[in-house]
């Protein structure tokens, strides 16, 4: 069999990865070839010591050679806990060579957001928002690789990474077709569960094609990498038994080669004999075997070391073992002359304050291993007092923290709350997760359980709602909760059975304690939640006794604090709904402002309230035709979200709500825009929930009323906007739109149906503000020549509610119903009318609408030439095209018309 010799150039682990570095070679030369070019990702799976580092290292050698900056990070066996670890790994040579005023204008608006991940800046108060925190990380990598282009990542071990990179790398290999960077990604197959996995998975698939798993080495390989170290005299049966005990395992390999070398032992068939045990002594038992040789002090300062896993310090890992300077300095010598310790490669990441780096991960895996546990949980407690002295803080130390031994120790259970606050401060609420549930195994004394459960609940509440649920009743069953944190923690767990779609069970929650609370704020606000909660309530039927109970609360009212700020909200979005008086609706939510603008402490960002208060507040305003104030709120809720850097759930619901205003304004373009950037958040967040059907809905809404049928379908179909429904209020009402849909597809009894669906879901919750639930006019409409005297009845009542609630956008709406039911100069009449309603109402589709319909009606050149300018203008291109299609009726030109001018 021919022997398989690499490239002078390669090293020896390289042998049998022609293929490997040829595709990487290539990847490199597309990257340095065109500044325009999409980026590229690679992918390098093989089982631990088949040479994934070699190939890293050579893509570096390669990438240098052709002028590339090259950044990487390596994930580590016992720092998947550390957040962010990687990602700061990536950034560190970027970030040391700038300025921080540098860093500053580099990252822009994310600076402040992705800063304390990256620590370079400290955290603002409060807690960051994860889906923020990864975005802004994708930003300033974006910036900074395209000031470093061309640009190389190489992150080995992705295995071990922590949970917070990989999230963020998934999301940045999303954005490698606008960027030109390579990613080279090396990691063993299998060795990950659950998120991590998962993580993973998308970046392979990601990948494609360009996924390399790597085999062992043939035995011509290995024939030939034997005599390139020890010799063309190296015998086939010693060669055939170098294979035989190292299963080809490149690392197994050379570093068997290096022990026959180093005790200059023949490559002959007698020797061969002596393999298995040399090679035995390069791993497990065999390598702690060989290290104990070495002597007390060296296998103490090797243990040290892999307790500490990463910057690996001489002074630190000494403290940690107990070794003075010079001893410590001779056992880092024995060490790196034994092959288990070596320099950091200065080419790579530069690491903190490291001196010294296991030469192999599978070499610090087996030193680790070999830690007696009850040493092991020794020396994970001092080390975390090490980290802390080193001025690291508590997060980083908590990795260590979490491995000390639970003997309820009051001041563990505290650094472990401060640690917790520390990760969550900076967007990590899973490392904060585990802080606390680490602290409840100590445990902590009797008054301080509750609160840890408590904190342990507000971690868990965006990620694991149902696991908050568990946390909070708990908290709330023991003693230690009191006062407003009580109150707080009654609420978040209302919060979390909203989210985990018990919305019933919410609200019993939060009556059940405010019937327990004396009169007061603190019962009040209870009060408030309960109503506020009711009031987003689609599932069950309402009472006219819960708004005679809402109003005798809100009538006292005068907004001097929040809690009373609260009910004046959901008073005025209660009459809103049942289609009250609108001029009494914006009344009572006037009065919930102070000058005009929000609340101090009631704001978008505020904790206090939550979104779906304000969201009540925003979208009152929209139904009454006060879309100035709707906007100004919907935009403030945006520019809120942008600047703290919270890109999940409530962006995607602030841009889901500006798109209704927009909607409703008639600005049909950037509501579809938006609305469309809320379903792509949305989708991030997870399908089904209440902030999904708000894009939905509002999507299918805005494309049908541009004329775009097939495409509000395609819409529905691909999202899943069909029955069952959720059981919170969305808005505008997804049956009546759904309905609306149905009809315009053709599928027209299927429409009937789901309409008639409408009206009895709407009759039960007293839902009868006509423009929020319009089931009445489509159906009417829908109905007119099935069955005129019920599509007749249908309008009559429409144009009743309509007049009851006030608005001109609800009036003409149900006139230009009713003009469509009738014939002749009837016909005309009421389209004339609802024309004049309609111009004086900020919804401009429908005045738009009501335009084209009258000149239609009476023949007119010219509304037909006003409704088509303000047709054109919302962006309401089926509108624009019956327009244009009445006028060549009329043998008008469409061009140069003279107002006034009527066609007959």
């Amino acid at each position: 069999m021919t022997e398989v010799r690499p490239a002078a150039a390669a090293s020896a682990s390289l042998w049998e990865r022609d293929a490997e570095v040829a595709a990487i070679a290539q990847a490199v030369e597309t990257l340095c070839a065109d500044r325009s070019s999409t980026g590229h990702l690679l992918v390098l799976r093989g089982e631990a010591g088949f040479g994934k580092t070699a190939l890293l290292a050579e893509t570096r050698r390669i990438a240098e050679a052709r002028g590339c900056a090259v950044w990487s990070a390596r994930g580590g066996e016992t720092l998947r806990s550390v957040p962010f670890n990687m990602v700061r790994q990536l950034l560190q040579p970027a970030l040391m060579s700038l300025h921080p005023e540098e860093a500053r204008e580099y990252l822009g608006d994310w600076f402040g957001i992705a800063g304390p991940a990256l620590g370079i800046v400290e955290p603002g108060e409060g807690n960051a928002d994860p889906q923020g925190v990864c975005d802004g990380l994708v930003a300033a990598v974006t910036r900074l690789a395209r000031r470093d282009y061309p640009l190389v990542l190489l992150v080995d071990d992705a295995h071990w990474a922590d949970q917070e990179s990989l999230r963020w790398l998934v999301a940045f290999v999303e954005r490698l077709d606008e960027l030109p960077v390579l990613i080279v990604v090396a990691r063993r197959p299998g060795d990950v569960k659950g998120e991590a996995a998962r993580h993973l998975d998308a970046v392979g698939e990601a990948a494609g094609r360009a996924v390399s798993s790597l085999s062992a080495l043939t035995p011509a390989a290995v024939a030939g990498l034997t005599r390139a170290t020890l010799g063309d005299h190296a015998e086939a049966s010693f060669c055939r038994e170098v294979w035989a005990v190292t299963d080809g395992n490149p690392y197994e390999t050379v570093e068997l080669l290096a022990k026959v070398r180093d005790r200059e032992l023949t490559p002959s068939e007698s020797s061969a004999t002596e393999l298995r045990a040399l090679n035995r002594a390069a791993r497990g038992g065999g390598l702690v075997d060989r290290l104990e040789k070495l002597g007390v002090d060296a296998t103490k300062f090797a243990m040290a070391a892999a307790i500490l896993g990463a910057d690996i310090s001489v002074a630190q890992a000494a403290r940690l073992a107990g070794l003075g300077r010079d001893d410590a300095a001779r056992c880092a010598e024995l060490l790196r002359n034994a092959r288990i310790l070596t320099e950091p490669d200065p080419a790579a990441a530069p690491a903190e304050d490291g001196d010294l780096e296991f030469v192999h991960p599978l070499i610090a895996s087996a030193v680790y291993d070999s830690i007696p546990g009850g040493l092991r949980t020794a020396m994970h407690g001092i080390a975390a007092q090490v980290v802390a002295d080193a001025g690291k803080g508590l997060a980083a130390a908590s990795r260590h923290l979490l491995q000390v031994h639970a003997e309820g120790d009051e001041e563990l259970v505290e650094q472990l709350r401060e640690a917790a606050r520390e990760h969550l401060a900076v967007g990590a609420p899973d490392a904060a997760r585990r802080c606390l549930e680490r602290a409840l195994r100590e445990p902590p004394v009797p008054d301080v359980h509750a609160r840890v459960l408590y904190e342990l609940g507000c971690a868990t509440l965006l990620t694991a709602p149902a696991r908050t649920i568990e946390h909070l009743r708990e908290a709330l069953s023991l003693p230690g909760l009191d006062g407003d944190e009580r109150v707080d923690a009654v609420y978040r767990l209302s919060q979390a059975l909203l989210h985990n779609d018990q919305l019933g069970e919410a609200v019993r929650t939060v009556e059940a304690e405010a019937a327990r609370l004396a009169p007061g704020p603190a019962r009040l606000r209870l009060q408030a939640v309960q109503f506020m909660w009711e009031g987003v309530n689609a599932g069950e039927p309402t009472s006219a006794r819960r708004s005679e109970k809402l109003a005798s609360l809100a009538v006292s009212c005068t907004g001097r604090d929040d809690s009373e700020r609260a009910l004046l909200i959901l008073r005025g979005f209660d009459l809103m709904t049942h289609g009250e008086n609108a001029e009494e609706v914006v009344e009572f939510c006037d009065r919930a402002l102070v000058n005009g603008r929000l609340a101090p402490g009631l704001g978008w960002t505020d904790q206090e309230w939550g979104i779906e208060l304000l969201m009540m507040l925003a979208s009152s305003y929209a139904y009454t035709d006060r879309l100035d104030r709707a906007d100004a709120l919907f935009n403030e809720a945006l520019r809120a979200y942008v600047s703290a850097g919270w890109s999940g759930g409530h962006l995607a619901l602030a841009h889901a709500y500006l798109g209704l205003g927009l909607r409703r304004r008639g600005r049909l373009k950037e509501a579809e825009e938006s609305l469309r950037e809320s379903l792509r958040l949305a989708e991030r967040v997870g399908r089904g929930l209440p902030l999904y059907w708000s894009a939905t809905c509002n999507l299918v809404d805005t494309l049908l009323v541009r004329g775009h049928a097939d495409r509000a379908w395609e819409v529905a179909e691909q999202y899943g906007f069909a029955p069952p429904y959720p059981s919170t209020i969305v808005l505008p009402d997804p049956r009546s739109v759904r309905g609306r849909l149905l009809l315009a597809v053709g599928r027209v009894q299927e429409g009937v149906n789901e309409l008639e669906e409408a009206e009895k879901a709407a009759a039960a919750r007293g839902h009868l503000n006509p423009v929020m639930v319009p089931w009445a006019v489509d159906l009417a409409r829908a109905l007119a020549v099935e069955d005129p005297a019920r599509a007749s009845r249908l309008a009559t009542e429409a144009r009743r509610q309509a007049e009851r609630f006030g608005t001109d956008t609800a009036i003409g709406e149900a006139l230009r119903c009713a003009a469509a039911l009738e014939t002749g100069q009837r016909a005309v009449r009421l389209a004339q009318q609802a024309v004049t309603y309609l111009e004086l109402s900020p919804c401009q589709y429908e005045h738009a609408a009501a335009r084209v319909e009258y000149g239609i009606l009476s023949r007119s050149v010219a509304e037909l030439g006003r409704g088509l300018t303000l047709a054109r203008s919302c962006g309401a291109d089926g509108l624009v095209q019956k327009a244009q299609q009445a006028l060549q009726g009329l043998g008008a030109p469409q061009a140069g018309l003279v107002p006034g001018q009527t066609r007959r």
